[in-house]
């Protein structure tokens, strides 16, 4: 197996020629060898007399080793130098090439030795070397363990664009990386169900409102702040992923594209629901722009995720695009590819949404350690804003602060040691057997530093140095915990040098505005499982006691207007028979409730 060495030898006087092409063996055999199988043992029978001393000419018998091959293949599949000279010349040397670590010392390796040998250059500019492929439990994939994982039994579970973006996306290509059916099937849930999800929430109300791209647009200027944030992001992301691939850097491009799309689902979709709600001359012209807003998105979106997820890239572009132009491009993947607009990319209102989503991110992490459901309102969200002209942005956000968090006012803290105890914790198992009998001694350096800014240097993914014994000692991120002892009376979350904490005090007119939260979530919940279509308008009848009574008291408009309730109804001993119901309680009292859609 492999190339024969094109090299004949006299049997008899040693006389030795190289063969340079096919015609030239030919010439040398006396006949047309232009169909010849160039392999052995076809080509081992061709010989002819010697020119030296009348001998045979016969080739030697070794053949090229089988890198040789592969290291060649760049001008081999143009067949150069005897044809696509230009064409050669266009394509060499390769923008890239891609395969595993264990091609080093094999391809990679000998295709720039042939390239160097042939032209003094390299043969490719940019190298993606992969690692290898593990199982779930880390250990290498083995017949003889059984913890191989077949594709095709991952394949009809998932689909092939999980795989490819669990690839791209579970570590830098060079590391090792493990693959399960688990492991895809979290890749579907975490992102492709996000990104499929909000994509279906925009077709729904766009066929239930006859949505037309074509329809002359909203100016970006005119349209709401969240919108021209939206505008932001996606030209930023055009920009960004971008950026990445021209440097061949395909996991900070997948994961760029895994954040647009968090943050369009729960960031702009939740915040911009109630504006694909609004009926038809409810201010149209700013629920245009919010469709208009979100199309421009998601076709964006599927452009960029063409080359990651193919399929689900060209589903969403059928019906986005080609729905409508029948002119555009057959697919997606015959399309141009993006190009940004930094006239929309307004820095300064991005940085403004990314400081409002880390402080709700760490709000919604105080509230779940204290065990409050988002939907009970609290009185204030105290904020540490660690950097210079922060204070400033918090005035401009703080109202979408507020919603997120459901709480009255958000204020700036002065000092966090007013709300909670931080101190960093090292961690002996790692350190005490990196450093031994040094251990100690780090520890109290550790105590005696400021530990807010230690845990926020932590938190922001930076190693601390300490000295000790005139030693720079250093500590990683994951050899150390942040620790967090809330005082009384709040809930507290810190992360990235930035602390939230909340008032967990909870007055009776807040507990009455949980109740009502508690109630309308039931009631839509009710209206789904009935089948009810969004737009539909009911009756809601309800029977309790007296808690039922305050709440509808003072919020009885806004459980009507959140349910789509044309009326309340309360009034009857029981609730109509045959309608959907249900019930819940609201503190320790127990609520029942029907549904009737007005014909």
């Amino acid at each position: 197996w492999g190339t024969p060495l094109p090299i004949w030898k006299c049997d008899k006087c040693g006389h030795t020629e190289v063969i340079g092409s096919v015609a030239e063996l030919s010439e040398k055999a006396g006949r047309d060898l232009s169909d010849l199988d160039l392999h052995r043992p076809y080509v081992d029978e061709i010989t002819w007399k010697c020119e030296k001393c009348g001998g045979t000419m016969r080739r030697v018998p070794e053949v090229a080793d089988a890198w040789l091959d592969s290291g060649s293949m760049p001008v081999a599949q143009w067949h150069y130098p005897f044809e696509n000279q230009e064409l050669f010349k266009e394509q060499f040397p390769a923008d890239f090439i891609s395969e595993a670590v264990d091609q080093t010392r094999g391809w990679f390796y000998t295709l720039h030795a042939v390239s160097t040998l042939l032209f003094d250059e390299p043969s490719f500019k940019n190298v993606i070397c992969l690692g290898l492929i593990l199982a779930e439990d880390g250990r290498k994939m083995s017949k003889h363990i059984g913890n191989i994982v077949d594709p095709w039994d991952v394949i009809p579970r998932t689909g092939v664009d999980a795989i490819r973006w669990y690839l791209y996306t579970a570590s830098p290509p060079g590391n090792s990386r493990r693959f399960s059916l688990h492991l895809v099937e979290e890749v579907v849930r975490s992102f492709l169900l996000t990104l499929w999800n909000t994509y279906s929430f925009f077709v729904t109300y766009a066929n239930l409102d006859g949505f037309d791209p074509r329809e002359p647009k909203v100016p970006p200027e005119e349209r709401s702040e969240l919108d021209r944030w939206l505008l932001a992001e996606t030209h930023a992301l055009i920009r960004d992923v971008t950026e990445a691939l021209e440097r061949f850097d395909v996991t900070d491009s997948t994961k760029a594209i895994s954040r647009f799309v968090e943050s369009l689902s729960n960031w702009y979709i939740r915040r911009s629901r109630r504006r694909f709600w609004r009926g038809r001359g409810e201010d149209d012209r700013d629920k245009m722009a919010a469709y208009q807003t979100l199309y421009e998105a998601l076709v964006t979106l599927s452009h960029l995720l063409a080359p990651f997820t193919p399929f689900v890239a060209e589903e969403m572009y059928q019906n986005l695009v080609l729905s409508f132009d029948p002119d555009a491009p057959e697919s997606v993947h015959l399309r141009d590819w993006p190009e940004h607009d930094d006239a929309l990319i307004d820095e300064e209102l991005r940085a403004e949404v990314a400081l409002a989503q880390q402080l709700s991110s760490l709000g919604h992490a105080a509230r779940q350690r204290a065990g409050i459901k988002v939907r009970q309102p609290l009185s204030v969200a105290w904020v540490h804003l660690p950097r210079v002209g922060e204070r400033e942005r918090l005035e401009r956000i703080r109202q979408q602060v507020m919603d997120e968090l459901n709480v009255k006012d958000v204020r700036p803290m002065d000092a966090t040691a007013e709300y909670a105890d931080i101190t960093i914790h090292l961690l002996p198992a790692q350190l005490g057997r990196k450093y031994g009998a040094l251990y100690p001694k780090l520890r109290a350096a550790a105590a005696k530093m400021d530990q807010e800014a230690l845990a926020a240097k932590l938190q922001a993914g930076e190693t601390l140095v300490f000295q000790v014994d005139g030693q720079g000692l250093t500590v990683r991120p994951d050899e150390a915990e942040v620790r967090v002892k809330p005082h009384k009376g709040y809930a507290v979350a810190v992360g990235g040098g930035y602390m939230v904490a909340l008032s967990t005090e909870i007055t009776r007119e807040l507990r009455l505005e949980g109740y009502t939260r508690e109630l309308v979530r039931h009631i839509q919940e009710l209206r789904k499982s009935a089948g009810l279509e969004l737009n539909d308008r009911i009756v809601t009848y309800l029977k309790g006691g007296d808690v039922l009574a305050d709440v509808l008291s003072a919020f009885g408009d806004y459980v009507a207007r959140e349910t789509l309730s044309q009326r309340l109804v309360t009034d009857a001993d029981s609730l109509p028979e045959g309608l959907p119901a249900g019930r819940l309680k609201l503190g320790k009292e127990e609520v029942e409730f029907a549904v009737e859609k007005v014909k």
